[in-house]
């Protein structure tokens, strides 16, 4: 008899960043959760045009809608003409069966969505996101855990030094003036940044034996969380 080796877990999402300022965002629900979602968009792209709507709103809601013009509040129940005209969909109901009636008619209508802490409704995830600049880094960990994500953020915008952003502009600044067809601009520009992966010095300074403590503490304090779910599973029956 044949056996065939486990089929190994994998992260099989396809990283894509949106252009958001030029989409039409519907976020739904106005508690804690709206508010983490808003800011989340407003971070990123400022600039979008945001159709907000609850039966209430949290205080800091209203306070962003004051400072953006570009955010609409709609004080009712969801309908699904809301739908209309909408290119993303963001759900922050508190309230599964809700929840999934939105997504029903989000998906029959064609709308890509995101439902807060339901990974099986989403067709999207808002992943924590590290900010050097013009330098942007998603970290997605498949909807399993946020907060391992957010550490993970944490912990890079530790370590990244901020003058990367005068690295990308010293390498546009670089690529304007390199003559040659787009394949060998390619080619120069990779033997310019391969200093990034073989040089320790110069305009990356030498990373502290302290910080890499820090990155290795996070993975042993990610497996040690794994491994008392897992034998708190086991041993709960």
């Amino acid at each position: 008899m044949n056996e065939y080796p486990p089929i190994k877990e994998t992260n099989n999402l396809f990283p894509v960043f949106f252009k958001l300022e030029q989409l039409k965002v519907l976020l739904i629900g106005g508690g804690a959760v709206g508010v983490e979602k808003l800011n989340a968009v407003l971070q990123n792209s400022p600039n979008t045009s945001i159709k907000l709507i609850s039966i209430t709103f949290h205080p800091e809601i209203k306070t962003l809608a004051k400072k953006h013009t570009n955010i609409i509040l709609i004080e009712r129940p969801f309908m699904s003409e809301d739908l209309d005209g909408i290119d993303l969909v963001i759900v922050a109901v508190n309230d599964k069966q809700v929840s999934q009636s939105i997504q029903r008619e989000a998906k029959a209508k064609g709308k890509l969505i995101n439902v807060a802490d339901t990974p099986d409704l989403c067709d999207f995830y808002l992943g924590s996101v590290v900010r050097k600049g013009n330098l942007k880094i998603a970290i997605s960990t498949n909807g399993k855990s946020p907060t391992l994500a957010k550490r993970l953020k944490e912990t890079l915008n530790d370590l990244l030094p901020d003058q990367l952003e005068n690295v990308l502009d010293n390498l546009q600044a670089i690529r304007g003036k390199l003559s040659g067809d787009f394949a060998m601009k390619i080619e120069r520009l990779n033997d310019i940044t391969k200093i990034l992966a073989t040089n320790k010095s110069g305009d990356f300074q030498k990373i502290e034996t302290e910080k890499w403590k820090r990155v290795v503490l996070w993975f042993l304090l990610a497996f040690i969380f794994i491994t008392m779910g897992w034998l708190l599973h086991k041993f709960s029956f």
